[in-house]
Parts: structure tokens; C-alpha cells; sequence
């Protein structure tokens, strides 16, 4: 009985708690005045925080239910638009047709901590879309306005060094997610003069990076991620650097995930490098393949994939069974070290060919995440390395396999154009399979 009275008092108390911001939210967008309305907003923020799941979705209901379109209005005002064609009926049926939640969060965003809240609300909101997909109208608002509010032009490129604040080295080193920083003294090699670090910060979260990338300046194209990162590797002189090699991008921001914020942060570090730098000439990166190990652990049908060019399909299937061979039958080997070292350079080109049909066919051109999001951003791809990345996770992702990209900035719109008709840029040294 005593747990029954709990539990009914519970839900009281979270039904109150959806009322109240139920309320709040409406008188929100209700108010007239600029200052009523941020004091309201400030009290819905600061409430925000204080909801529980239950209450959370409680709120998520009303978002998209009743903040919606009028749809009898908006088809009374389509059918004007239609008969009438011009500017007023096409204005009144626009304002129609935006969802009043729009509004509330443009409200929010007004107001001192409003971006952030709104931030955190989409956080929330984004784990929910796949047990609530009749949510994915606030989400379809949220990403609309925050792809506005984070636009590249309001957004301010600082780099991090070594004299950056405590507080913002430590995100560093909490966010970094391909290749994870191991204490202060590896940050601080990673810092060196011949490694850079840029971080995007919005001026209403002046403290909070919102994505960072890191750059190694080096002789020459780099193979493999050990010396990259290898915290006690001496630092390279200035006049040794001819190449800039991005080779961690991470973003810090779950709230701005779908909003494309590392494609203009690389090329506005590669501009800002050429100028600093001229002796500079090539921009590339060292990037992993973290889909290549599960898609051919599935045993992909090699001759079924689209765009495959004759003759290929049986050069395939030939590598995956020199592959399977060398591993006694079983390819998940390849995903230890021990095989590696048995391995010949006929072995290696086999596993690189596979690579090379999975990063252009599977499932579709770029099929790997990484891959794509380089090649939209007017990459090439330009070179496998074998044995790139043999640390635990690199093996397990992709057989310690790793690739560069390579940025022409003379280049990369017409490259972006291409990928866009579904032509990947590549160079001659990839072995291609189409």
C-alpha cells in the first residue's frame, strides 16, 4: 500500500511539473515584451535541468503535439496561395505552416544560458527518436534552427596550446575520440610546436569547444599513427614541415550532432596553416576505416556489389581466400596482431584491395562514415596503409588498416561536385575495384 501512495504521488508530482512548463511555454510565447519574455524563458531554463525523464517526455509530448501546424488552416491557406499566387497569401501561408515551437525556442536562444538549454534539450530529445519517432518532428525544428545558430560565420576557429586554460585542456582530453590522450604529458607532446590543435567555439559558449582537430606538420605523408602520437618523439624543426596531416577530429557536442561543423573547421585550419606557413604544400590526413573489420567479417557477396567492373569480382574473391588462408580459415584473426607478422606484401595487397572495394562500393560510394564525410568535404583518396594503426582498437575496427585523404584546396569544390554524382576522387596508387 505504502508503495502504491508513492508511486501516485510521484506521478502527481511529475504531472505538476509538465503543467507548470506546459504553462510557462505558452505564456512564453504569448508574452510581448522583450523583457517579460526573457524572465520567463530564464525560469523555464532554469527548470529545464531539473526534469526527470518522465517529465522530460511529458514535454516532448506537448512540443509536438500541440505546438504543431493547424492543418485545416494551413490547407485553407494553401488553397488561397493557390488561387491568388502572390506575396501575402504565400507569407500567410508560410507563417502558418512553421511550427509555434520554432518560436519558443527561438525565445529560449534569446536568452542568457538559452543556447545551451536547447542544446541539452536536443540531447535528450535525440535518445528518444527511436522508441518515440513521432518525435522527429521537434527534431526535424531543432536541427533546422541550430544549422542557423551555428552557422561557420558566427562561429570563432581558436587554437589550443599549451598556455590554453586548465579547464579547456581537460575537455581536450575528455572529448578526444579516435585516438584518446593518455594524461597531461601527452597532451602536452600532442601541443608541441610541430603539432597543432584548433577548436570551433560559438561566442554564447565562449568556454565549451564544440569541435577540435588535431594537425601533425611532418616531412612527408604519414603511414602509420604510432609516430604521430608517440608522447615521447621529439619535436621536428620548422623548416622539416611540408606536410599538415589531420589525424583526430572530434566533436564535443552531442546536442549539434547532423549540424556539419569539421568540414569548414579543416579547411579554415588548412587556409590559416598555408598563410602561417608556406613552406607547407600538402594537406592530408591520417584517418581510420571503423566499419571495414564488421563488413567483411559479414561475408559480403564481393561479386554482388554495384559498380563493380569486370573481371573484378574474381580478383576480390581471390584476395578474401589468400586472406582466409593465411588466418587457418577463420578472417576474425586478422583482428590480432599475431597474423600481421606473418604476413607478406601479396597478403597486404589483398587486404588493401578489399579496403578499396569497401570504401568505394560498400554499400553505396563512401559507404564508411569517415570516408564520407572526408570525400563530401572535397578529399581524394589518396593511399591504404597496412599496418597503419595496430593498437587494440585498431585492429578490431579495420585490421590495423588506415587511409589518408588528401585535401587540394585547388580542388576540393570539384571534387565535393563529383562525390555529390556519386564519383569518389581517388588517386592511381588506391587499387580500384570499379
Amino acid at each position: 500500500m505504502l508503495d502504491e501512495i508513492r508511486a501516485v504521488a510521484l506521478r502527481q508530482r511529475r504531472e505538476r511539473a509538465v503543467r507548470r512548463m506546459v504553462a510557462d511555454c505558452k505564456r512564453l510565447l504569448g508574452e510581448k515584451g522583450e523583457l517579460g519574455g526573457m524572465a520567463i524563458a530564464a525560469g523555464l531554463i532554469e527548470r529545464l535541468d531539473g526534469l526527470d525523464d518522465d517529465e522530460l517526455d511529458g514535454l516532448f509530448t506537448y512540443l509536438a503535439k500541440d505546438l504543431s501546424p493547424d492543418p485545416a488552416q494551413v490547407l485553407q491557406l494553401a488553397e488561397a496561395y493557390a488561387a491568388q499566387r502572390d506575396a501575402p497569401s504565400l507569407l500567410a501561408l508560410t507563417r502558418s505552416a512553421e511550427p509555434a515551437r520554432q518560436e519558443l525556442f527561438r525565445r529560449l536562444n534569446r536568452t542568457p544560458g538559452g543556447t545551451a538549454a536547447v542544446l541539452r534539450l536536443r540531447r535528450a530529445l535525440l535518445k528518444r527518436l527511436r522508441a518515440r519517432p513521432e518525435l522527429e518532428v521537434i527534431e526535424a525544428d531543432l536541427l533546422h534552427l541550430l544549422t542557423s545558430w551555428f552557422n561557420p560565420g558566427f562561429l570563432q576557429m581558436r587554437r589550443v596550446d599549451w598556455n590554453s586554460p586548465a579547464q579547456l585542456l581537460e575537455k581536450i582530453i575528455h572529448h578526444e575520440a579516435v585516438h584518446a590522450i593518455d594524461g597531461w604529458d601527452d597532451l602536452r607532446r600532442r601541443l608541441q610546436p610541430d603539432r597543432r590543435c584548433f577548436a570551433f567555439f560559438h561566442p554564447q559558449l565562449p568556454n565549451e569547444p564544440l569541435i577540435f582537430v588535431e594537425v601533425a606538420l611532418v616531412p612527408e605523408m604519414p603511414a602509420a599513427i604510432t609516430p604521430l602520437i608517440d608522447k615521447l618523439s621529439t619535436p621536428l624543426l620548422p623548416d622539416r614541415f611540408r606536410v599538415a596531416a589531420f589525424y583526430s577530429i572530434s566533436n564535443c557536442e552531442p546536442g549539434l550532432r547532423g549540424v556539419s561543423l569539421g568540414n569548414f573547421l579543416i579547411k579554415t585550419v588548412a587556409t590559416q596553416l598555408q598563410r602561417e606557413l608556406p613552406r607547407l604544400k600538402t594537406f592530408c590526413t591520417l584517418s581510420p576505416i571503423p566499419g571495414l573489420a564488421q563488413w567483411l567479417l559479414a561475408e559480403p557477396e564481393l561479386d554482388a556489389l554495384p559498380g563493380l567492373k569486370k573481371g573484378s569480382a574474381a580478383e576480390l574473391n581471390a584476395a578474401r581466400a589468400r586472406l582466409r588462408e593465411r588466418c587457418n580459415g577463420d578472417l576474425g584473426a586478422l583482428q590480432g596482431a599475431a597474423v600481421h607478422a606473418l604476413m607478406d606484401d601479396d597478403d597486404r595487397s589483398a587486404l588493401a584491395l578489399l579496403a578499396s572495394a569497401y570504401l568505394l562500393l560498400s554499400p553505396t560510394p563512401a559507404g564508411d562514415p569517415v570516408a564520407r564525410f572526408h570525400l563530401d568535404n572535397g578529399a581524394r583518396l589518396e593511399r591504404l596503409n597496412p599496418r597503419g594503426n595496430m593498437s587494440g582498437k585498431g585492429l578490431k575496427q579495420s585490421f590495423g588498416l588506415m587511409v589518408n585523404y588528401l585535401y587540394d584546396l585547388a580542388k576540393v569544390e570539384a571534387s565535393h561536385a563529383r562525390f555529390r554524382q556519386g564519383e569518389v576522387a581517388r588517386s592511381r596508387a588506391v587499387g580500384s575495384p570499379v
